[in-house]
């Protein structure tokens, strides 16, 4: 197996992290101050080619692979945790399944003004009462002639204030007593379609979120987004590449709060020596070096296998664990290294404590990435 990146792949990390270091991380307490959408963050990263990396060229995109993804996602989420999960919506949740599964016509009216940076897109999957059991959803999308009416809600949209564009799943039919669920694109400014006020969060103040409510949408057949009833397969496969953008995240987080933890260390005296010269303080940089090399293996792994085209369930589900749980851990590390100045904003560390904690939550809690791996692991031939 070949660990060594590529010039190209090289190329773009150093772009994503000279970018991050220039433009993203002196926003980075304000933004999570204030929560203000970073309008002119999401500008550059289109004009960078970040906002649709994996899309081709034709198609609006910077035509690069995955690998190379997961290197800018890990730059830029080091910078701002909330740039970079605006980052990730954006080619995970939105480009991918359009690129995968959208008619020409879709491509040419969604795909290319995403990938290229004009527009934006969100997923709708999530509902108050429907999250990790999708049988529960209680969004419709009824037959009316040659169309669709779509009724219900979608939660937690992250990018939902500032989208252009959804891909929204919604039941359509049941076939022995199971809801089959179709996949619509559609845009955000549709009669019908409104917003809560943006959700207020423990972490990524600036990755606005919001309730999205679709009353009566009318929606013709071009709006239908693979086949009828196909619309779980569709979720599923777009998750899987979406939970290697969240273990993207996750690196970029907990690097931050580790390099922080780095350079205090050799700052900090107690006991009249520098206190990265204490045994028990190398022992938790050890830690947070060791499971921060182990997450970024494991997250290239699965990109390299989705490059591939190989099926990457297994390996995405474990990248996104491991990450986001070892995020957690880093970042805790980091506060304690910090003693007091850790629980305080002057340093930054509990910022990237709170960012850490949604990432073993959203596109599956790791619960489901537990549930993911153990049916597949029992399938396996012993």
């Amino acid at each position: 197996m070949n660990f060594a990146p590529t010039e190209e792949q090289l190329l773009i990390q150093k772009t994503a992290r000279d970018f991050a270091e220039r433009e993203v991380v002196p926003k980075a307490k304000e933004l999570d101050k204030t929560g203000r959408w970073p309008t002119e963050i999401v500008v550059r990263l289109g004009e960078l080619g970040f906002l649709g990396m994996i899309v081709p060229s034709e198609y609006g995109g910077a035509g690069l692979d995955t690998v190379s993804y997961v290197l800018a996602m890990e730059e830029v989420s080091r910078g701002c945790a909330s740039c970079g999960v605006i980052m990730s919506v954006n080619n995970s949740l939105f480009c991918d399944p359009l690129l995968a599964s959208g008619t020409e016509e879709q491509k040419q009216a969604y795909l290319v003004p995403a990938a290229a940076g004009h527009k934006l897109g969100c997923f709708g999957l999530t509902e108050p009462m429907s999250g990790s059991d999708a049988q529960t959803m209680n969004t419709t999308a009824e037959h009316d002639g040659a169309s669709f009416v779509l009724n219900g809600s979608k939660n937690f949209i992250t990018n939902g204030p500032h989208a252009d564009f959804i891909i929204v799943f919604a039941g359509t039919s049941r076939e022995a007593g199971k809801l089959k669920h179709t996949a619509f694109v559609l845009p955000m400014n549709l009669p019908g379609v409104t917003l809560a006020p943006h959700d207020e969060k423990m972490g990524i103040h600036a990755a606005q979120s919001c309730t999205v409510f679709f009353e009566n949408v009318r929606l013709a057949a071009e709006h239908v987004l693979g086949p009828v009833g196909g619309g779980f397969k569709i979720a599923m496969a777009t998750l899987d590449g979406g939970r290697i953008g969240i273990a993207a995240q996750a690196l970029g987080i907990a690097r931050a709060a580790y390099e922080k933890s780095i350079a205090y260390s050799k700052e900090r005296h107690a006991f009249g020596v520098p206190i990265a010269s204490l045994q028990a303080i190398q022992f938790m940089l050890a830690d947070m070096a060791t499971e921060l090399d182990a997450a970024r293996l494991l997250t290239l792994r699965a990109a390299s296998l989705k490059d591939q085209h190989v099926r990457h369930s297994l390996e995405s589900a474990e990248a996104k664990l491991f990450a986001s749980e070892a995020c957690t851990r880093i970042t805790h590390k980091a506060i304690q290294i910090h003693g007091g100045y850790g629980y305080t904003t002057e340093f930054g560390v509990e910022r990237h404590y709170r960012d850490a904690r949604i990432t073993e939550i959203y596109e599956g809690t790791s619960e489901i990435q537990r549930l993911v791996i153990a049916q597949s692991v029992l399938k396996r031939v012993t």
